[in-house]
């Protein structure tokens, strides 16, 4: 994790670098990197990947007034573009909103909705419960198509999306998105294969090993799988 950010660093290292018997705070800590030339620096990237100037139906935004409460309760897409020396790529992410566990993802070589969907798919596939769930997305026509909104039928999931194109509406994802562009793929691949390994890799990182400063320094999947645990004890 080459690009975690100083909080979540000296949270990981607190505890060695007092067995190394090394007093240093996290103020203390920034300027140390600082000193060094290590802090990350910011990358800023854009590029449009949502067509929402379609006829296909769009859904209403049901997370305006919604408390996000338990895991699997809301689940958030997003598509953005990843490279290699190939050529440009495409990453799909199925998150959830509440332990910001990647559930689903694929890389493809376009955004034809028969390639997007399959991440859906697999995070449907993934489910720690049968609870109701709400899946919400831009109003992009991969989302919009039929093959996608058939398969959220097809798993008893309700379409949500943003009421235009405002990347606010749909923030956590894009969050996601720049965590793994910005902290984790940062190799330009030389084939679209080691890229797919690459982004494999990186989300089991990021799932298993990345800690959340929104979850008190626990990890997705280990805030993930307490939630659904507690449920069903319940």
């Amino acid at each position: 994790m080459p690009r975690l950010g100083t909080r979540k660093l000296y949270y990981l290292l607190k505890e060695e670098l007092t067995d190394a018997g090394i007093k240093m705070g996290r103020d203390a800590f920034f300027n140390y990197l600082r000193e060094h030339d290590l802090l990350v620096k910011p990358r800023r990237s854009y590029t449009k990947t949502t067509y929402s100037k379609h006829w296909m139906k769009k859904h209403p935004n049901l997370l305006q007034k919604l408390d996000i409460t338990r895991a699997e309760q809301v689940f958030v897409s997003d598509i953005t573009y990843i490279e290699s020396e190939e050529g440009v790529h495409y990453l799909s992410l199925v998150t959830d909103a509440s332990s910001r566990k990647i559930m689903g993802h694929m890389v493809s070589k376009d955004m034809k909705a028969n390639n997007v969907v399959k991440a859906i798919e697999i995070a449907a596939k993934k489910r720690l419960n049968d609870l109701s769930l709400i899946h919400h997305s831009d109003r992009g026509s991969q989302y919009c198509s039929s093959i996608y909104q058939n398969a959220l039928k097809k798993y008893n999931i309700t379409p949500s999306m943003t009421d235009g194109y405002d990347c606010y509406q749909n923030a956590l994802a894009e969050r996601i998105n720049g965590i793994l562009k910005q902290e984790f793929l940062l190799y330009r691949c030389k084939t679209f294969e080691d890229l797919k390994q690459l982004v494999d890799e990186s989300i089991e990182v990021y799932n298993n090993m990345r800690p959340h400063l929104s979850l008190g320094m626990k990890t997705p999947n280990e805030v993930h799988k307490k939630a659904n645990c507690k449920m069903q004890l319940a």
